[in-house]
């Protein structure tokens, strides 16, 4: 058994040899043939590497240029545009488009719906009674928004944490006022009904729009109230700050060092 496995090993192991003898002329061949390409590829190939790491370095002091540009402008409209500021901007914003929705169409009585179902959008359905926002209760929250818009302004130029709940209140003010008279006047058919078949009550965008613009008033006034204050140091902590970073003395005299030893 051993004299089997001695003789077969050493039958592979010729076999081995004979390969390796008759592949070393074409590795060699091979290198020298690589050796060649690479003497003939390697001078044209420099400058092309070069000018693509010159090509990546100036991408990149591009990018850090630009990182720091933006850093700078953010910078400089975070001191502009302060947390109190964008919440009083928001305040002006809604002010306003409470006083714009109150002149927009809010709620209309659309005759015979149903039968315009499965019509393109080109067939409108014929709508009557037509009424703004403002008519419902005799343009209330027009002063509303006016006020709001008068304390946004009033918050761009002085700080007052009390104006963004005032506000807030305002726009709570709102927000009861449509949902308690010009919702249900605006989901009522009134007469239609009896002069028309089909005749169904819908809101239109003026009711959503002044809906949004109360909520609008009651968060950013509640955003202008909890915005981040600026945390003031007193001078008792900054003159004990002072101390612990102030060096101390070195003893004058023998005794005093033994002292404070």
């Amino acid at each position: 058994m051993i004299a089997a496995l001695r003789r077969w090993t050493r039958q592979v192991d010729r076999v081995g040899n004979r390969g390796l003898e008759r592949a070393h002329p074409a590795v060699t061949r091979a290198r020298h043939y690589a050796g060649l390409a690479w003497a003939w590829l390697w001078p044209r190939l420099r400058p092309l590497l070069a000018l693509f790491f010159r090509g990546v370095a100036l991408i990149d002091r591009g990018i850090r240029w630009l990182c720091g540009l933006l850093v700078r402008l953010a910078t400089a409209a975070s001191e502009v545009l302060t947390p109190a500021r964008a919440a009083a901007g928001i305040l002006v914003a809604a002010g306003i488009l409470l006083v714009v929705s109150q002149f927009i169409d809010y709620r209309a009585v659309e005759i015979g719906q149903p039968g315009y179902a499965g019509l393109p959008q080109v067939a409108a359905v014929p709508t009557e009674a037509v009424r703004t926002a403002g008519d419902a209760h005799a343009y209330m929250l027009v002063p509303i928004g006016v006020a709001a818009i008068a304390l946004g302004f009033l918050g761009l130029v002085r700080e007052r944490r009390n104006l963004g709940l005032l506000v807030a209140a305002l726009g709570l003010v709102s927000i009861a006022v449509i949902l308690l008279v010009d919702l249900p006047a605006g989901l009522d058919e009134g007469s239609q009904t009896s002069r028309f078949a089909g005749a169904t009550a819908v809101l239109e965008d003026g009711f959503f729009a002044e809906l949004a613009a109360a909520g609008g008033m009651v968060l950013a006034g509640l955003l202008y109230y909890a915005r981040p204050c600026r945390i003031r140091i007193s001078l008792s902590g900054r003159a004990a700050r002072a101390r612990r970073r102030r060096p101390r003395r070195q003893a004058s005299s023998r005794a005093r060092a033994a002292r404070s030893a």
